[in-house]
């Protein structure tokens, strides 16, 4: 479900039997004013909002206040908070996009929302972050070959560049440079620069060759034999090198491959787990919140506290002064 698809069919409709040319490529960009991934979720929420309205013989569109709460009531039983957010998020664009005003903010809505909050509860349950040991040892057991090579460049790439899984997958060689003082990545698109602004993230040698996330990346090139397009691509059983990139999904699957083989719970890791892995590292080393922000490319000082705070829990930890 996008904008330009739910608002095409509404202007023809009000008899606008000459489009100018301008009014499609409005659309198109309609389209791409939010993140794809953020577009394919609402259209999943959206359908399912409408299936569940066609079972209760209820209108989608527009939705009365009343049809959402008691929606978002059902889906309590099976969903988390956040998800239930994301469906109202996706109800509140499907009516915007049609010119109608949205009931999602509605204090029947607001207040049904609220009781799940305070019922379920909102508190995260983020991924184990994956430290430096961790790495070392999901390096040494990932597999030989070409397959084993991809899979060393993108944790040792994601854990030291701090990178989300999606800007992992979204590199391309040319964002590659390497210099005398490591690797330079240009990150052209993020999640939080969906303007496409770019910054750049500076990835220095490491003190092992085994590790050395600079190294790796360019054995992984050299090895690969690609010269152009995605960074990071699927792989045949029988070792060809395919064109397609990989998908953020593959990100995790390899994050929970190797932390299996490396003795970790793979159920406690995911694709997040080499950011956040960065982030709480950097802080038991005693990195500064400046410099571990530059890195990470967050805007907020209380997300990277988080991970602060995490990683000085026996650091900086006042018990361990009482003697005990």
């Amino acid at each position: 479900m996008t904008a330009g698809e739910l608002i095409g069919p509404i202007a023809r409709d009000k008899g606008a039997d000459i489009v100018p040319p301008s009014l499609d490529q409005a659309r198109e960009f309609a389209r791409h004013s939010k993140a794809e991934n953020t577009v394919r979720g609402y259209r999943a929420d959206w359908r399912d909002f409408c299936g569940w309205c066609d079972s209760h013989g209820l209108c989608p569109l527009p939705a009365p206040p009343e049809t959402v709460a008691a929606y978002i009531a059902e889906c309590a039983g099976r969903l988390k908070v956040g998800s239930i957010q994301r469906r109202l998020n996706a109800i509140a664009e499907a009516h915007k996009a049609t010119g109608l005003d949205s009931l999602t903010t509605a204090g029947m809505v607001r207040n049904t929302l609220k009781g799940i909050r305070r019922t379920l509860g909102t508190a995260a349950r983020p991924k184990a972050p994956t430290l430096t040991d961790d790495i070392r040892a999901m390096v040494d057991a990932a597999d030989v070959g070409l397959i084993g090579a991809r899979d060393r460049a993108l944790i040792l790439l994601g854990f030291a560049g701090a990178f989300r899984r999606s800007e992992l997958v979204g590199l391309d060689i040319p964002d590659c440079a390497f210099g005398k003082d490591g690797l330079t990545v240009t990150l052209r698109r993020s999640k939080t620069d969906q303007d496409g602004a770019g910054r750049k993230i500076g990835i220095p040698y490491g003190s092992n060759p085994g590790t050395c996330p600079v190294r790796i990346i360019h054995a992984w090139i050299e090895q690969a034999d690609i010269t152009s397009g995605p960074l990071f691509r699927s792989i045949t059983r029988h070792s060809q090198v395919r064109a397609a990139r990989l998908s953020g999904i593959d990100v995790a699957r390899v994050v929970k491959k190797l932390a299996q083989r490396a003795g970790l719970d793979p159920t406690a890791y995911a694709g997040h787990s080499l950011r956040a892995g960065h982030a709480t590292s950097a802080a038991i080393a005693g990195a500064s919140e400046r410099s571990i922000m530059n890195q990470t490319g967050h805007r907020s000082v209380q997300m990277v506290r988080r991970y602060i705070r995490d990683g000085s829990l026996f650091r900086e930890n006042s018990a361990g002064k009482l003697g005990l």
